[in-house]
């Protein structure tokens, strides 16, 4: 049962989600997930497989019903929304069935029409074609039947069946998933011009943290069904303090430092005051993927902390438990029980290794 809420929003907000939960059976998959969209925005999810993921996006997408939480997408709760509410969507899965004996033209034609009684005054839909397919780099394939494609030209296609409606929102799952560098490339101008000239707001799901971070303007990590982390790539680096790595050489040896603090201008300024000799210096900040790994292990440390604690409470309890029926038995009162308390296994503590404020010189092939 999902709960009720108002439709009213603010007119920047695209997608608003408040302690959304989802079980099933037993098994509890959301745990409370909170976050907002702005229109416009980029937003990027990110999480281990099991994390929760696909089962977030296909409640914000309407596909499946909420346990329990306020979902609002476009002003509406996707539990109910019509078909003038889908119209502003936009969906571009992992892989799509079509027509493969159809031209691409032909496709997004067809697709195209069930789009027109849902123009507005603000958005007018569809997309050209035309345009459409000078967007996604297909042109020059237009006249090609979509089963002759090669797998990039595919998930080209893909995209332009998720966009040829001029959605207001758009949920891309792996979208570059066995594009070449250069359709990578222009993909990403793609997601910009959406974001940037069509105030696009863009839900993001990916495997790959360098996309996430070019293209995000927000970056949620969605770990055991909770967002633990919420921020841009450099907020979420600030966030785990994890410093900066800095490189040089002087004469003919090679030096590595690593700087705890987050800013290694200060280091770098005290370097070059000091050692005329330092030559190709760089500064490595830690990447998104050091910082995903990094924020995914501390909310699972957190989590082990809180079972041990549990468990050592629980221990406790038991304790006090057998100490009163050690006295009853020793008092002739009760009957001694025989079982054994389980033993607590308590989860190993996780060691992390921080950086050390100290050279290190370094030899490389």
């Amino acid at each position: 049962m999902t709960d009720q809420q108002p439709s009213r929003e603010p007119a920047d907000v695209a997608i608003d989600v408040r302690d959304l939960r989802m079980r099933y059976g037993t098994k509890d998959v959301l745990t409370g997930v909170s976050f907002t969209a702005r229109r416009g925005e980029v937003l990027a999810l990110l999480g281990p497989n099991g994390a929760g993921k696909s089962t977030t996006i296909e409640i914000l997408e309407g596909f499946r019903t909420r346990s329990a939480g306020q979902v609002t997408v476009l002003g509406q709760d996707p539990a109910h929304g019509d078909e003038a509410w889908r119209a502003r969507l936009g969906v571009v899965l992992q892989s799509w069935r079509d027509h493969g004996r159809w031209t691409v033209r032909e496709l997004l034609d067809y697709l195209a029409r069930f789009y027109v009684p849902f123009s507005t005054p603000e958005v007018t839909r569809p997309w050209d074609v035309q345009e459409l397919l000078q967007a996604v780099g297909l042109t020059e394939h237009a006249n090609q039947k979509a089963k002759a494609l090669s797998g990039g030209q595919r998930r080209r296609l893909d995209v332009a069946i998720g966009i040829v409606g001029r959605p207001e929102l758009v949920f891309l799952d792996e979208p570059t998933a066995g594009f070449d560098p250069h359709a990578r490339r222009e993909f990403h101008d793609l997601v910009h011009r959406l974001s940037d000239f069509e105030n696009t707001t863009i839900l993001l799901t990916t495997h790959d943290l360098d996309e996430a971070e070019k293209l995000a303007d927000r970056i949620l990590i969605l770990d055991q069904g909770t967002i633990v982390a919420d921020g841009s790539a450099d907020e979420l680096a600030r966030q785990m303090a994890t410093g900066a790595e800095v490189r040089w050489t002087s004469g003919e040896r090679r030096h590595v430092h690593a700087v705890e603090q987050s800013d290694p201008t200060g280091f770098v300024r005290d370097l070059l005051a000091t050692d005329p000799e330092v030559a190709e210096l760089e500064v490595r900040r830690a990447s998104l993927e050091d910082t995903y790994m990094a924020l995914v292990h501390r909310a699972e440390t957190r989590r082990g902390a809180a079972r041990d604690a549990d468990a050592a409470g629980s221990g406790d309890a038991d304790a006090v438990g057998r100490d009163e029926a050690d006295r009853d038995v020793a008092s002739g009162d009760g009957q001694e029980n025989d079982d054994a308390a389980a033993p607590v296994r308590r989860a190993g503590d996780a060691v992390v290794q921080d950086s050390t404020d100290g050279e290190t010189q370094e030899v490389r092939s």
